[in-house]
């Protein structure tokens, strides 16, 4: 298929630019862990790899185990999932782009050499010797550069803020072990209210708002690892189930880089 897209990562952000790349008229094939560790799981295609099948703002996406199942799957203009966090199945098709959205802080492998056009999202990677195009995701002004030389700016570890909030709004995991959600994704919850338990710990939440995302219920998680997400602004209820600006932003800064690099090589869009 030529307009194929393989996108390295599932998480919300990666979901934006997917679901961008699907109703532009592209085919997209996500790479996976076996356990994907999302935190907004209502608006993140990697859900796929425990359900099989999720459906976000109209785009379904599909596991599949096979290339076999990948060609019936992109024929029905669906999204395809598979496990695959190395890549080999670059072994077998050749896309027209590879997408790395893994959003790890580093380069967990994508080379230029993947594709006739890489582009990685975030800091990591050098833009024109690991992959031909770096997307800014540090929100601010700069949010969604198309970075041609270069890396994007450094990761500072704070959360974006959001009506004010920042730190307090994402929570990490204080102990390890197999966490337990007491609340939903979409509850509202309020400073100090108890929202899971990990290994028969308290987990309270760190401010009122809306639960954007948690971790999804029975993952074993480590000390460390950001397990909840909370929207202090209580009156925008439907959040939580609908696609970032954020990830929206990214999208178009991976969906202009790839046209444009597509006629800078002096190939058909489609």
């Amino acid at each position: 298929m030529k307009n194929l897209v393989i996108v390295r990562g599932g998480g919300d952000i990666a979901t934006g630019t997917i679901h961008k790349l699907v109703r532009c008229g592209f085919s997209v094939l996500i790479l996976e862990i076996d356990k994907p560790t999302a935190i907004r799981r209502n608006v993140s295609f990697c859900e796929a790899m425990y359900e099989g099948e999720v459906v976000i703002d109209g785009v379904c996406c599909k596991k599949v185990e096979k290339i076999e199942e990948l060609f019936a799957v992109l024929k029905k203009r669906q999204v395809a999932i598979m496990e695959d966090p190395d890549a080999s199945v670059l072994e077998q098709i050749e896309p027209i782009a590879v997408v790395d959205a893994i959003l790890a802080k580093k380069n967990l492998g994508t080379t230029k050499e993947m594709s006739s056009i890489t582009i990685a999202l975030g800091p990591g990677f050098f833009a024109s010797k690991d992959v031909d195009i770096v997307i800014e995701t540090q929100r601010g002004h700069q949010l969604g550069r198309i970075i041609r030389t270069g890396y994007a700016i450094e990761n500072t570890g704070i959360p974006g803020t959001i009506a004010g909030v920042s730190k307090k709004r994402v929570m990490y995991s204080p102990v390890s072990g197999e966490i337990k959600n007491l609340v939903s994704i979409g509850d509202l919850v309020t400073e100090g209210m108890p929202i899971a338990t990990i290994n028969g710990d308290t987990i309270n939440a760190s401010i009122t708002g809306i639960l954007r995302g948690i971790i999804r219920d029975g993952f074993d998680v480590k000390v460390g690892l950001k397990i909840a997400d909370i929207d202090p602004r209580t009156e925008e209820l439907s959040n939580s189930d609908m696609i970032s600006d954020k990830a929206r932003c990214i999208a178009g800064g991976v969906l202009e880089a790839l046209f444009m690099l597509r006629k800078e090589q002096g190939n058909d869009l489609f």
